[in-house]
């Protein structure tokens, strides 16, 4: 692919160790409409609350600095409630569809669809597997894994719990989310060495459908059952499903134990300031919906689009990727979620949770 002029917007900090860049127009802004260019799909408000807090805010954003018409729906769960999404997008006008699929089957027939009415999809966050997106926008999600195994050691050693060979329970993702897969091949790389060496005890492992955090919390009930409370720490996927274990441990009148999360949600922050949560991991949620509306904003005018060479298999094809840095997030630099803009100061410290801040 040919690279960008010395005026490329560049859309990614130094930081960021794989970016994208494009060239950047500029464009007076335009709002949503019903005959809006880019359509973007979100999957749910249940999985993780950074959909619609997040994601939304910051992609609305995004197309209006670049002038393009959009509309953002969600799901809330439902393939067949998105697909009639996708279908009024379609009938809407939409050019390019950014996807958030409930499952790569549904999500494939989105981008078929969408690629029968002359559309192109970029699959946003999740890949969607042998489907045919057009680009794919996401962090290193086996590196998001690795952060969580490797916070999840860091906790264990500096209590001193690592001593006693500590019995390790697992909260996995939706098996229907290839991120959830990403994240467990990347924590699993930093554990699993742990488990055969004898360091740690591998306990319960189990998969939570639909990121359910209800179902989380029987889940981990049920674990703590079948342990006899003997669990010493907790590999949970996302925020979501590390509160849910949390949830458990105090209703069972247990102390805190390690537990990692995902998605540096208000709530995974207050619980690591409380010493409930070991940690979290923060993606740019902002830089990465910068970079997908980017990405489409590309696609619509014909703008050459710079995936540095990287490429993602999702099952038949390499499909041209960008993928993003993620960052661990401790008591020690939580405070980069206030000067990044992600989070603010009011929605951590607030009401039990002041005393920490």
């Amino acid at each position: 692919m040919r690279k960008f002029p010395r005026t490329a917007l560049a859309l990614v900090a130094v930081a960021v160790a794989a970016s994208v860049a494009v060239t950047a127009t500029s464009a007076s802004t335009k709002k949503a409409s019903a005959t809006a260019e880019v359509c973007v799909l979100l999957p749910d408000s249940k999985s993780s609350v950074r959909w619609e807090t997040q994601d939304r805010r910051f992609l609305a954003a995004a197309f209006q600095r670049l002038g393009d018409s959009y509309s953002i729906v969600n799901a809330e769960g439902s393939a067949s409630t998105q697909l009639n999404q996708a279908q009024q997008c379609l009938t809407n006008g939409a050019k390019v569809i950014l996807l958030v699929n409930l499952d790569s089957g549904s999500g494939a027939a989105i981008e078929k669809l969408a690629k029968s009415k002359g559309a192109q999809t970029v699959d946003y966050d999740r890949l969607t597997l042998k489907g045919s997106a057009s680009y794919y926008v996401s962090f290193d999600n086996v590196s998001v894994g690795k952060l969580q195994g490797q916070g999840l050691i860091n906790c264990l050693t500096s209590s001193g719990a690592i001593k006693k060979k500590p019995v390790i329970a697992t909260l996995n993702g939706s098996p229907t989310d290839n991120n959830a897969t990403l994240f467990a091949q990347g924590y699993n790389s930093i554990l699993n060495p742990k488990y055969k060496n004898g360091t740690l005890k591998k306990g319960p492992d189990q998969s939570v459908p639909a990121w359910d955090n209800q179902k989380a919390l029987t889940i981990f009930q049920g674990m703590l059952t079948q342990t006899k409370n003997n669990i010493q720490g907790v590999a949970a996927a996302n925020d979501g499903l590390g509160n849910a274990a949390i949830s458990a441990l105090k209703s069972a009148g247990l102390k805190p134990i390690p537990v990692t999360g995902q998605d540096a949600t208000a709530q995974g922050v207050q619980n690591i300031l409380s010493g409930w949560q070991c940690m979290t991991v923060y993606k740019s949620i902002k830089t990465q919906a910068d970079t997908a509306a980017t990405v489409a904003d590309g696609i619509l005018h014909g703008k050459p689009i710079n995936t540095q060479g990287k490429t993602v298999n999702d099952g038949k094809r390499n499909v041209p990727s960008v993928l993003l840095k993620p960052v661990s997030i401790t008591k020690n630099n939580w405070k980069l979620l206030i000067s990044d803009g992600f989070l603010k100061k009011s929605d951590i410290c607030t009401g039990e949770y002041a005393k920490y801040c």
